[in-house]
Parts: structure tokens; C-alpha cells; sequence
């Protein structure tokens, strides 16, 4: 099917916002384990929330801690019932050597949501229980 708006702008991913239970802890996760490094702290008066934008690469995440966080529901932590719950799934990320990079998550005991038996998606968890995907280049 041809897309009638293809051509129309470009875009390219910019950040993904994620609310955290402990914005500290989440700084240091994604600055330890995925090689993130911080851009900029701040307050986010009209919402009652701290933040903060890591970067890897041209790639950012924003990270929110509301002053009264919700806790994240159970199912929200499975990738296969999660897929029922309206509204943003996950971040994907691409590595070279998928295996390779599951072995090293493991050995630093890193949360292994579901491999697949194929080789072709990863899925962890980050210290909050947000699932994080990883998978090989050229994975549709």
C-alpha cells in the first residue's frame, strides 16, 4: 500500500520520555549498562516532576520522576502481555552482535525479559521494570 504522506517531511527519531520510580537510579542504570551520558537535569514545575535527557549517540531519553509516581502494572512487564495494554510498547535498540551483547547484559545481571529462540529479539528489563528491546541490523 502506498503511503499518500511519504515524502511530505523527514523525520528521523529524536528521544523517548519515560517515567521512573527513582530518576538517580535510572540515571546511573542507563549511564552504567547502556553507555548513556547525562545532557541536561532539570524541574518540570507544571507537572510536579523531575527530569532528565540522557544521550547515546543522536539518540536521547528523557527521563521523568513525577513527585507521586503510579507504580507500573504487572502486565507491563511482560513484552508478550504487554502488547495489550494501549500506548507505547518500547524502545528498540539495534547492536551489531545481538548474542553477544545478551551474554554481556547476563554476566552483569541484567533482567532478560524473553529471548527468542531465533536469535532475532531480546527483550530486558531496566532497573524499573521498562522493557527494552534489542535486536540485530536488518530486523524488520
Amino acid at each position: 500500500m502506498a503511503n499518500e504522506t511519504s515524502g511530505l517531511f523527514e523525520m528521523k527519531p529524536h528521544h523517548v520520555g519515560i517515567s521512573v520510580p527513582d530518576l538517580e537510579a535510572s540515571i546511573a542504570w542507563y549511564c552504567d549498562v547502556l553507555g548513556f551520558t547525562v545532557v541536561r537535569l532539570g524541574y518540570i514545575q507544571e507537572a510536579h516532576t523531575k527530569n532528565a535527557y540522557l544521550k547515546h549517540g543522536d539518540f536521547y531519553v528523557e527521563l521523568f520522576q513525577p513527585d507521586n509516581p503510579i507504580p507500573l502494572p504487572d502486565d507491563r512487564l511482560y513484552p508478550t502481555k504487554d502488547v495489550s495494554t494501549f500506548g507505547t510498547k518500547h524502545i528498540a535498540f539495534e547492536v551489531k552482535d545481538l548474542r553477544k551483547v545478551t551474554e554481556i547484559l547476563k554476566k552483569r545481571g541484567i533482567d532478560i525479559a524473553m529471548e527468542r529462540p531465533d536469535g532475532t529479539v531480546h527483550f530486558i528489563r531496566d532497573n524499573s521494570g521498562i522493557l527494552l528491546e534489542f535486536m540485530p541490523p536488518l530486523y524488520p
